[in-house]
């Protein structure tokens, strides 16, 4: 059965391709560890709920997309549809993070004028002797662009995942409460469900279409 949720997020894991993205989201949707490093023919799909604050229960779309080329226009279908992004670098492969900027740029571009909030990921930090981006360097990207956030993680190590996309979550709830996402005709990124049981309403409707 349907469980009765209060707002919907779609969230869309980007990254270039053998970063991990279909290992982190199978850790946190399945709790599994994959090692057969397959990438998802062009877009692979996961719901997960979450009841965080009392009386508050969100329901995650996932959107994990290939990170090859040929796959961009299906992936840009659900980056105009999610409110929340993972983008993925591997801490072992700098070219991945050098490329963290181009993504960034991508898909803001392509979504305005909706918002995105970005939590960037810095996977496989199990590859403790190959890393080769240092979390000051991370988080001063992160700061740079304005993301949500940073976290290090390592599906094959259960190490931190459930931290990088509840921490998106949580930013993403903080500022559409505090009236800074507006809920739009026409996009399905942040989408209101049972309301909550609050004296003023927490956001008015946009006219404005994505």
């Amino acid at each position: 059965m349907e469980l009765s949720w209060n707002f919907r997020f779609g969230v869309v894991i980007l990254g270039d391709s053998f970063v991990g993205k279909s290992s982190l989201l199978k850790r946190y949707t399945d709790g599994t560890f994959d090692e057969s490093r397959q990438s998802p023919l062009g877009i692979d799909f996961k719901v997960r709920f979450l009841d965080f604050d009392p009386g508050v229960l969100i329901k995650l779309l996932l959107w994990d997309t290939a990170g090859q080329e040929r796959f961009r226009s299906i992936a840009k279908s659900y980056m105009r549809n999610s409110v929340g992004c993972i983008l993925v670098f591997d801490l072992s492969q700098r070219h991945t993070f050098e490329r963290v900027r181009d993504w960034h740029k991508e898909v803001t571009e392509y979504v305005k004028p909706c918002t995105m909030v970005f939590m960037l990921v810095g996977h496989k930090s199990d590859l403790r002797e190959n890393i080769e981006v240092s979390r000051e360097e991370a988080e001063g990207l992160v700061k740079e662009l304005h993301m949500a956030g940073y976290t290090e993680a390592s599906a094959k190590e259960n190490l931190n995942v459930e931290l990088a996309f509840e921490g998106l979550t949580r930013e993403i709830y903080r500022l559409f409460m505090a009236g800074k996402i507006p809920v739009r005709n026409g996009w399905y990124g942040l989408t209101v469900g049972t309301p909550l049981r609050l004296e003023e309403p927490i956001t008015q409707r946009s006219r404005c279409s994505c």
